[in-house]
């Protein structure tokens, strides 16, 4: 029975998509109908936008077969070839990509069946430089007859996948843009690939000296070794050593990643983000598990169940016996942050759901906690709360289940698409909070475009509280 009783103190709104996720009643999300009596100040909104549109028509790779010549390669080996379908600009996979002095050579009878160079890398500047495209010292088409002259009779071969993330460090040491666009990026592009899973031998990021790559939190580093614990990390001392050899390695398959060519997509127009391409591309349905599973399983030395999980998971303890709700509060840093008030109504109205049994309540402080506490809390979590921001993030780790929600506070009429497209990806259902209003989008349809307000960054963002208002459930 759902009843409302005054002088009491809710968020009112985020109490809808709660209950409505766990179970308690009922929302009509494709109509934007609640089914169920709201005070008239309370709205929940729904968008329907034109369907995600088609990029235009790109030369098709080349495939796995070998060109039609007498033999399938030149003389110091194999012809480079994409495999089919598995370009995307900025996520690009080459088999037998050939390195010289730094410079990296397409091996080909036919450049121009090749995606243009400026799709697969660009000049390793920051962004802010106008001219990016690639020249000769970066990638060259090479004709069979030129192979001897300019890559010499041999080449020293790196066998196994290698990611080359082809960009100076700029965007790297971040939480967000690392995990969150370069490795979920280049593994949604991985993951068409035919089984079995393609797991990387190494990384390498020729322009990242001195550990330039590592987040100030010290995340980032750790969590690749949990995650890819028998991938070497690869950084310019590397890239170096290769060159002072001064002969021609040639690696069996690369992952070519570039910021400045992803962001080429005909799709980054609509969502303005890295991986905003990748979206272009399918692969299965919960192709991040094997990336979730590794690091949850490595780091805790066991894969949590969630109430309500989807999932087969091997050496599971027991379900909790309740979903567990996670609210990552930014109270205590700076930037953006709730109005105080806001934050202390929308806590005691969590904390009585907990009372009541509906669900596990946190509220973690993540920069108190050691990175093992905040991956089982992740982990064990079935909804994410939190303002626009990094923690946002941790929703890798949250299983994909039927009940799995991601729900993310803006200032109001603002909107940014980092953590929506990480629920996409991830499988977990997605809305934005303005103030009183609640924004989601079906499969098929998307917020217009990027809007930040005049306080999106600011520190008093609210967060629909009423005084005369209470939900029991």
């Amino acid at each position: 029975m759902i009843s409302f009783r005054r002088e009491r103190v809710l968020c009112l709104g985020v109490l809808v998509i709660i209950a409505s996720v766990l179970g308690t009643y009922k929302i009509g999300a494709l109509n934007g109908d609640i089914m169920m009596n709201l005070p008239p100040s309370f709205k929940f909104k729904t968008e329907v936008l034109p369907t995600q549109p088609q990029p235009p028509s790109e030369p098709q790779p080349p495939s796995e077969q070998p060109q039609q010549v007498n033999d399938e390669s030149a003389s110091i080996g194999p012809f480079t070839t994409i495999p089919e379908g598995t370009h995307v600009p900025g996520f690009t996979i080459l088999n037998h990509l050939y390195l010289k002095d730094g410079i990296f050579y397409v091996l080909t009878l036919n450049a121009s069946s090749f995606p243009p160079r400026r799709d697969i890398l660009s000049r390793p500047l920051n962004l802010e430089v106008q001219n990016l495209d690639p020249t000769d010292q970066e990638l060259q088409f090479l004709q069979p007859e030129e192979s001897q002259r300019v890559l010499g009779d041999y080449a020293m071969k790196i066998g196994d996948l290698s990611v080359i993330i082809y960009d100076p460090t700029q965007f790297m040491s971040h939480f967000y843009h690392w995990w969150g666009e370069i490795i979920l990026g280049l593994w949604r592009v991985l993951s068409t690939l035919p089984p079995p899973v393609h797991t990387p031998a190494r990384f390498l990021m020729p322009f990242s000296d001195k550990g330039a790559w590592r987040d100030p939190a010290g995340v980032d580093g750790p969590l690749m070794r949990a995650a890819f614990p028998h991938a070497a990390i690869e950084t310019a001392d590397f890239w170096q050593d290769l060159v002072e050899l001064n002969t021609t390695v040639v690696f069996e398959r690369v992952m070519l990643v570039n910021r400045r060519a992803a962001h080429l997509h005909p799709y980054d127009s609509r969502w303005y983000k890295m991986i905003a391409g990748t979206m272009s591309v399918t692969p299965p349905l919960d192709f991040w598990a094997p990336i979730r599973q590794s690091l949850v399983q490595n780091l805790l030395g066991y894969v949590p169940d969630v109430e309500g999980s989807t999932e087969e998971e091997e050496m599971m303890r027991p379900k909790p016996k309740k979903p567990v709700l996670t609210y990552i509060s930014r109270q205590g840093g700076r930037g953006r942050k709730l109005i105080e008030e806001d934050h202390e109504g929308l806590v005691q109205a969590l904390q009585e759901l907990e009372a009541d049994g509906v669900c596990e309540f946190r509220m973690p402080r993540m920069e108190e906690l050691g990175l093992k506490e905040q991956i089982e809390l992740a982990a064990r979590s079935t909804i994410i709360l939190g303002v626009h921001g990094n923690g946002l993030t941790h929703q890798l780790w949250m299983p994909r289940s039927r009940r799995s929600t991601v729900i993310e506070i803006f200032y109001p009429e603002g909107y940014i698409f980092d953590y929506e497209m990480l629920a996409r990806n991830m499988g977990h259902r997605h809305y934005g909070v303005w103030n009183h209003t609640f924004v989601t989008y079906p499969e098929g349809s998307y917020h217009d475009g990027v809007q930040i307000k005049e306080g999106f960054h600011g520190t008093s963002i609210p967060i629909g509280l009423k005084t005369d208002h209470i939900l029991f459930i």
